[in-house]
């Protein structure tokens, strides 16, 4: 496989650690347990919008699920509100310093907020290393629909079998895919891969194993 010139990072569980959201749950009176079924649930109704021909960035549809869920004002702020506490995992910043050292070009592609990224690697000490901070409000379309990938290729100005997307969500590897891009899944989980799906062209345990396996044509 030919190295990337550009590799596309999804934010959400991919580059950020999610866990400590479950806290604020507990906080606001509703079960930890119920973040699982809350961010699924963002995830249907952004999807089911761009499959209708709509749009609405994440913030508005996860409070609205949220509300959905019996919180008051003050506990959908205050859940919301840990977005902006939340750091990368720990294998993140080698991965990511692996794949600028080996001369590839970053960037970001989330369904949430471009802005809320950008703090993120900016406190992580990883802002200069991606190269733009994109979201889904810019296709106004969901990953995975197929304009979400292509805008943001256009926005790295190379073509898709030019780029690599890397994501912890099978869904996510197979949109990817089917837009031309190469799909580079993050098994931290350790589970099986969907059969219905098709395989990613490349598999790791952790970010720097996955940015050696994309990488390791050009050594």
């Amino acid at each position: 496989m030919t190295p990337p010139q550009a590799v596309i990072f999804d934010v959400n569980e991919t580059l950020t650690d999610m866990e400590p959201l479950r806290a604020r749950f507990e906080e606001a009176g509703l079960p930890g347990h119920l973040m699982d079924t809350w961010f699924a649930s963002v995830l249907r109704d952004g999807f089911a919008l761009t499959a209708a021909g709509g749009y609405a960035g994440f913030a508005e549809v996860a409070r609205d699920v949220l509300t959905g869920m019996g919180l008051a004002e003050q506990g959908v702020a205050h859940v919301l509100g840990g977005f902006a506490a939340l750091r990368v995992h720990p294998d993140v910043p080698e991965g990511m310093r692996m794949l600028r050292a080996a001369g590839v070009r970053l960037f970001t592609m989330t369904n949430g907020a471009a802005a809320m990224t950008e703090g993120i690697l900016a406190r992580e000490g990883l802002l200069d290393l991606v190269e733009a901070r994109l979201d889904v409000s810019g296709p106004r379309a969901w990953k995975p629909a197929r304009a979400a990938y292509e805008y943001a290729v256009a926005r790295a100005g190379v073509r898709p079998d030019e780029a690599a997307l890397v994501a912890v969500h099978p869904w996510d590897v197979e949109g990817a895919q089917r837009a031309g891009l190469v799909g580079a899944y993050l098994d931290r989980r350790g589970t099986p891969y969907p059969s219905v799906l098709g395989a990613p062209r490349v598999s790791a345990p952790d970010l720097p194993a996955l940015a050696a396996a994309l990488t390791r044509a050009a050594g």
